[in-house]
């Protein structure tokens, strides 16, 4: 043979069988596999023949990934007759295999190859032998070693068992006469049929036979199921997806990619995945900006604004989670800073608490995050004292309100969802005395004449209104046109003395644009309001 003229095989040929395969080493660990040797004893083979075949079958084990879940092994002789040696359940450990090699008795009859293929595809291959059941489609692989010319047919029964799925190497040695070889191994011939000079030179099998294991297609045996695409590897099938997909935990099936966790978006508030990019989102009421990641604003207009946040026990904690959420919209409209919108948080019950002033905060990360850190007070509703807490101190310079001599907007925003236990008429009127606008959003019971009261002119402007908490974002859209300064009283306000004559001029000038903006609102909400006039017709 060609590999004997070269130097390495030679060296290798002087060593013990066992040693050479083991020198080798397992070229791979292989997947799932059902691998069944079909040994020929019959008395043709001499005992100094079957005892190297003996030391072969050893050696090649233990280039093998014996296991449970990896190859499993199963030993049978022939002659005249067939007998198992040991079948695909029997062990799962080398050391086992060997004893039972080594106590193998040669039967030293005649040579029934036929005999012998068709034991191995009906009993040795079969679920109750240890096989694994056909629909996992584990790859089943027997290698037939003779040395003889079969007594009975081969063609029939080996393409009997090929057509179930079996592989068969046919290894010829000595005398072993080739027709036969190449009429019982599965095609390519070229890769199934092995002729060998001597017993002597098996081992060279044994090499050759664990570079075909390695490159077994397991995809084409095993039951993969991969969504997308089957690679076959030297440790059993492996399932890949198309690009842009990421494979699942259960290591078939693939999902689109969330690139918002594998790239660096830069988006301002959300991120989210579409096929093989992305795009940023905003909340409602606000658009993305030129630059596709961040969101429009309330311009650098200069205003403080205190919430009044009602935290009765009537409001349940669930829902004053969703204030808080909602507050949080609110100030994500907002330009947060020092020089900005400060933004300042009052909760009431039967009490009232500061939870931070107008001057603590100056990011609106650092408001949102006090505003979830907010805990829930209950008890009752006295909307009159948190008005006159407001009054009193939320706009006070000690917490934080810029100076009135500083001409900055001073906004108040009650937010509740009941009636009030106390009067709100007298602080409700001294704090737009106090030149605050006040606005006034009622969820679930609260009362109309007391949102109104407590509202400034006109009431259309600065009354909302929700039926219950989960429908409050709808409010959003209004607030923000009539708190955000670009679009409310605010808009453009300057740090200068309301004295200057500029100043005077300009407030005329945004008075009348805020008239205008005012008609134009009244329009659209009497159209708004002959739209569901229709819609109520239809349905009766």
């Amino acid at each position: 043979m060609k590999g004997l003229l070269c130097w390495p095989v030679l060296l290798l040929l002087l060593q013990p069988w066992e040693t050479q395969l083991q020198l080798a080493g397992p070229r791979c660990h292989t997947g799932p596999l059902d691998l069944v040797f079909v040994i020929d004893s019959s008395r043709s083979v001499r005992p100094f023949e079957f005892e190297t075949m003996r030391q072969f079958l050893m050696g090649l084990l233990r280039g093998l990934n014996v296991g449970p879940n990896a190859t499993r092994v199963g030993v049978i002789q022939y002659s005249s007759q067939v007998q198992s040696v040991f079948p695909l359940r029997a062990f799962s450990r080398r050391e086992d295999m060997e004893r039972a090699i080594r106590d193998l008795v040669p039967l030293a009859q005649g040579t029934m190859t036929g005999l012998a293929i068709q034991y191995a595809m009906n009993v040795a291959f079969s679920v109750a032998e240890g096989a694994r059941p056909p629909e996992e489609r584990v790859p089943r692989v027997a290698v037939i070693v003779t040395d003889g010319r079969p007594q009975d047919r081969v063609a029939e029964v080996a393409a009997q068992a090929r057509a179930r799925g079996i592989e068969i190497y046919a290894v010829g040695v000595q005398r072993a006469d080739v027709g036969s070889l190449r009429a019982m191994a599965s095609p390519p011939l070229d890769e199934h049929v092995f002729l060998v000079e001597s017993f002597d030179l098996i081992q060279e099998f044994g090499l050759q036979f664990q570079s075909r294991l390695c490159a077994i297609d397991y995809c084409s045996f095993g039951n993969h199921s991969c969504q997308h695409e089957c690679v076959s590897t030297p440790g059993g099938p492996r399932c890949h997806c198309r690009e842009g997909h990421d494979l699942q935990p259960d290591g078939r099936s693939c999902q689109v990619r969330d690139l918002c966790n594998g790239v660096d978006h830069g988006c301002e508030f959300q991120c989210v995945s579409e096929g093989l990019s992305y795009r940023c989102l905003c909340p409602e009421g606000r658009q993305i900006q030129a630059d596709g990641k961040s969101c429009n604003r309330c311009r650098e207009g200069h205003v403080d604004l205190v919430l009044l946040v009602d935290g009765s026990k009537s409001v349940r904690p669930q829902n004053f989670e969703l204030v808080k959420r909602f507050v949080n919209q609110i100030v994500d409209f907002l330009y947060v800073s020092p020089e900005g919108t400060r933004v300042g948080l009052v909760q009431f019950s039967s009490r009232v608490r500061t939870e931070f002033p107008l001057g603590r905060y100056g990011t609106a990360a650092e408001v949102k995050q006090a505003v979830l850190a907010v805990e829930y007070m209950e008890r009752g509703t006295m909307t009159g004292l948190a008005l006159r807490h407001m009054v009193e101190h939320s706009f006070s310079e000690a917490q934080g309100a810029r100076p009135r001599a500083l001409n900055v907007p001073r906004v108040g925003l009650v937010f509740t969802d009941g009636r009030s236990q106390d009067d709100i008429s007298v602080w409700a009127a001294r704090a737009k005395e106090e030149g605050i606008v006040m606005y006034a959003v009622g969820v679930g019971k609260a009362v109309e004449a007391e949102l109104r009261e407590i509202a400034s002119e006109p009431a259309e402007l600065h009354v909302s209104y929700a039926p219950d908490f989960g429908t409050m974002t709808h409010l959003l859209e209004n607030l923000r046109g009539s708190i955000c300064p670009e679009e409310g009283i605010s808009a453009g306000t300057e740090l200068r003395s309301p004295c200057e004559c500029e100043s005077l001029v300009e407030f005329q000038g945004r008075t009348l644009g805020a008239l205008e903006s005012l008609t134009l609102n009244l329009a659209q909400l009497t159209a708004r309001l002959e739209d569901l006039e229709n819609q109520l017709a239809i349905q009766k």
